[in-house]
This record gives structure tokens, C-alpha cells and sequence, in this order.
């Protein structure tokens, strides 16, 4: 079976829009074909001239199904909150795995924010899902001082 080497280099019109997320642009990387499907990779980055409102929308909690997928941060940073872990700030250096089928949504992101995306296999359902409700941090309680009774001193 002959082996195929695939190189992608950076060109004007790389990035382009109409991927998962409106508030992104994505560049393939040229795995998917390269691979048959079996894996994705792109870069994905925010979207040029986007108002603020619009990069702190983020999106809503939602599912891949996938076996793999892990996000690389070379530039900027971003929000995510995942199930059971809460909000968690990546930024330039930082990478996440994240697991097969946890839900999650991105909160927010610089405007500057680019990232590699790898992906198995290379197309794949995303579905809504909500996050649970976290609850409320408790405050933290000041302790409380006693006055000793009349008479009595403190020990």
C-alpha cells in the first residue's frame, strides 16, 4: 500500500468560516484526506473584526462523539468549562484532552486565540447537552469568638 506525505503550508485564504462555530475560523491541516477520515486536524482561530459581545457569548454546553480530541494553544487563550471540572483558562502552551463524549462549551476567548485541533475520527455528531448546575460556592464563614461566662477564663 503506497504511503501518502501531506504538507500543509500556510496560505492567504487558509482560514475560512461555516466550521462548528460561528466565532471561529478553521484551517485544515490536510489529515482528513491524508488519513481516509480515520483523523482530523485543523487550526482554528477567532474570527477577524468580531465584536466583543460576541467572543464572550461562547456557546452552549454540548457532546462530541468521538473517540479522540485534544486542543493545543499556540497562541491567545480560552475558556472552557467541562463537566465535573468547572471553567479552566487555556492559554499559549496549554492542552487539554478531552475525554469521549464529556460535555463542555467554550465560555469565551482573546481575540487573538489560535489552536490545533485533533480530532478522531475526522468527522463526527455534535449534540446539545447542558451542563449541570453548579452549585453556588458557601461563603466562607468568619469563626465564631466566645466570651468566656463571668468568672471563667479561657482554657
Amino acid at each position: 500500500m503506497p504511503k501518502k506525505v501531506v504538507v500543509s503550508h500556510l496560505t492567504k485564504n487558509a482560514f475560512k468560516g461555516g466550521g462548528l462555530r460561528g466565532f471561529f475560523e478553521y484551517r485544515d491541516l490536510g489529515i482528513h484526506g491524508a488519513t481516509k477520515g480515520g483523523f482530523g486536524a485543523h487550526v482554528i482561530r477567532a474570527a477577524k473584526g468580531q465584536p466583543k459581545k460576541e467572543r464572550l457569548k461562547g456557546s452552549d454546553g454540548h457532546t462530541h462523539a468521538l473517540d479522540f480530541q485534544m486542543v493545543y494553544v499556540l497562541k491567545g487563550w480560552v475558556r472552557f468549562e467541562y463537566e465535573g471540572l468547572g471553567a479552566v483558562k487555556l492559554k499559549a502552551g496549554s492542552c487539554v484532552y478531552q475525554p469521549p463524549g464529556i460535555r463542555h462549551r467554550e465560555i469565551e476567548h482573546s481575540p487573538d486565540v489560535e489552536m490545533i485541533e485533533i480530532t478522531s475520527p475526522a468527522e463526527f455528531e455534535t449534540r446539545d447537552a447542558a451542563l449541570p448546575k453548579r452549585r453556588p460556592a458557601r461563603p466562607k464563614t468568619a469563626a465564631k469568638r466566645t466570651r468566656p461566662a463571668p468568672g471563667r477564663r479561657r482554657r
